[in-house]
């Protein structure tokens, strides 16, 4: 995709302040997009917005397709907003100020979520509810909005992070976890199948093992962690996010226009 494939689109990613989210917020930046981030914690949101200010700071050359140039790209600089996905109010605000702002919202990822360990019989309430809060419920709150402000646009794009575990995969002592992110499958290709006679396209990605704080099992060190990834994993390591920022990206481009309703698994072939 050239480097500026998505240029004068608007797009929000939600958890955007470390690891995948980061990931995605840079690489759509870098791409051309108007990014927002949004998240709860401020510090980590204002650096995935450095970071993606970086990234559209300097762009020329030539174009990939029919040899054509194409001049830089420098998009307004990235915003973060400050939201818990769970609260619906707060979830609306967002979007209102985004309509605000921005007029329109072309691309949104909903990448915000909770891991869970524990056996399922164990597993207390309270947990159970804020992993699907984050998980499914957050996810359906933020993506209605969406739906709604690209419907009333003209169309968009839409991704959301699903995960290996889920539909593709189960693993001991992360039912909770996978249940919600199943859950999240179903709801992406079902709103996928209502909504692209709008002209919003949406769809999924499943990451496997990532290199972010969350790859890690308790008082394990980075070491252990690669090596253990390395046994089980066929591709023989983890991804770095940009690799599952690269595949976000794509769905969310022209390239993909007729790619709907479909779970994109990147797991370096452990599911296959």
């Amino acid at each position: 995709m050239r480097a500026d494939g998505l240029a004068g689109r608007t797009a929000l990613v939600t958890g955007g302040g470390s690891g995948i989210g980061r990931a995605v917020a840079v690489a759509l930046a870098a791409a051309g997009a108007r990014v927002i981030v949004a998240g709860r914690t401020a510090a980590t949101l204002e650096q995935t917005v450095e970071l993606a200010d970086e990234a559209t700071a300097v762009w020329g050359g030539e174009s990939l397709v029919g040899g054509q140039s194409w001049a830089p790209v420098v998009p307004a600089g990235a915003q973060a907003h400050i939201v818990d996905v769970t609260d619906a109010g707060a979830v609306r605000a967002l979007f209102a100020a985004i309509e605000h702002e921005h007029g329109r919202l072309d691309i949104a990822v909903n990448n915000a979520g909770r891991p869970s360990w524990g056996p399922v019989a164990q597993t207390p309430r309270a947990e159970w509810d804020a992993v699907i809060g984050v998980n499914l419920t957050g996810v359906w709150l933020c993506l209605q909005q969406e739906i709604d402000l690209m419907r009333r646009g003209g169309g968009g794009a839409v991704v959301n992070v699903v995960s290996r575990i889920g539909i593709p995969m189960r693993e001991e002592n992360q039912g909770v976890y996978a249940a919600s992110k199943a859950a999240l499958s179903i709801l992406t290709r079902t709103a996928a199948r209502e909504c692209v006679g709008w002209g919003i396209r949406i769809n999924a990605v499943s990451p496997g093992p990532t290199d972010t704080a969350l790859a890690a099992w308790d008082d394990e060190s980075q070491a252990e962690r690669d090596a253990r990834v390395a046994r089980t994993v066929p591709i023989g390591r983890l991804a770095a996010p940009a690799e599952i920022a690269a595949a976000v990206r794509w769905l969310v481009s022209d390239e993909a226009s007729y790619v709907v309703g479909h779970d994109l698994v990147v797991d370096g072939g452990l599911s296959a």
